[in-house]
């Protein structure tokens, strides 16, 4: 395999790996709690540490199908059919598109229950409209409930729903909620319903961090946890001192993960480029009549590599 390929090989699996750390880090119920006093109104003025204990469970990183029929496993205990999340079944159900965190919370009233799904997105993608996908999924997370949350037509028992999307690498720190509204074209007839069941926060996270004010608290809280810049110790004195989270070894091992992997991907990115660069003088040394033996010694490249780049076999030339 040649160096370049190799180089893309050990970079893709480095960003895999990345996105898998930052899913667990964001999947930290301190930092969850912080999400929801932001986004969530029932929570909002509250202390994030008073919302840990609403947050039910653990939650479910990356293991609960999104696609339809796939959401949800029955079981049975005790002789009584129990429906809940499909968490298992991992590699039967492989390659499937998966929610990156889901779990319920507990209001305050300490009966109703809410379902938050968080999702992590390295950039706004350009093969679909990402708040067509946020859509898709804050339905499927309303439709899923039948036979889980509610039985029948038994509708009214339909739980809240919150899709938040934390989008990083883009062009300004933003905030948006995106609901159902009531427009009355005729008459002002109050229909029964709740129109708060369905509920998209997109947040965005600019490229630079922003400084601590309460405008851009959480921006700055989740910039700092997914930046691929900032040290360990930078990382850890924002959330601990900052925001005063408490940051266990294992929180603390995630973050240490994230820099490494940050920083491996960075270098193997300088390789790719210098590979591609060396591609070209390559290419113009042939173009200008060097045999593949004069730019094999004068490159210090293999003979048989000179002649795979000359070819146009090489990755490194598209």
């Amino acid at each position: 395999m040649n160096t370049e390929l190799k180089n893309a090989v050990k970079a893709t699996d480095k960003d895999a790996q990345y996105d898998t750390s930052a899913k667990r880090l964001l999947g930290q119920k301190s930092i969850l709690a912080h999400i929801l006093v932001k986004t969530v109104d029932e929570f909002k003025g509250m202390n994030p540490k008073d919302v840990v204990d609403c947050i039910e469970g653990t939650p479910h990183i990356s293991t609960v199908p999104v696609e339809p029929g796939l959401t949800n496993a029955a079981g049975e205990k005790n002789g009584e059919r129990l429906v809940g999340f499909n968490t298992e079944n991992e590699e039967i159900n492989e390659g499937l598109v998966r929610f990156d965190i889901v779990f319920y919370v507990r209001m305050k009233d300490g009966l109703s229950q809410i379902i938050i799904n968080v999702e992590a997105q390295k950039d706004e993608p350009t093969g679909y409209e990402i708040l067509n996908r946020a859509i898709f999924y804050v339905s499927r997370l309303i439709s899923s409930q039948k036979e889980r949350d509610f039985e029948n037509s038994s509708y009214d028992d339909i739980k809240r729903v919150y899709s938040i999307w934390v989008c990083m690498n883009m062009d300004e720190s933003s905030m948006s909620h995106v609901h159902l509204t009531k427009e009355d074209l005729i008459g002002s007839y109050e229909w029964k319903g709740n129109l708060d069941l369905l509920n998209i926060i997109m947040l965005g996270l600019a490229k630079n961090l922003p400084e601590h004010d309460e405008t851009y608290e959480l921006h700055r809280l989740l910039g700092a946890l997914l930046s691929k810049e900032l040290t360990i110790d930078e990382k850890l004195n924002i959330i601990g001192n900052e925001y005063d989270i408490p940051i266990e070894e294992n929180f603390r091992k995630d973050v240490s993960v994230m820099c490494n992997l940050s920083q491996g991907i960075k270098e193997d990115g300088i390789a790719i480029g210098a590979a591609r660069e060396k591609a070209k003088i390559i290419l113009n040394m042939y173009k200008n009549g060097f045999t593949a033996e004069q730019i094999a010694s004068a490159t210090d490249k293999d003979i048989e590599e000179v002649k795979a780049i000359i070819a146009g076999k090489e990755p490194a030339l598209a």
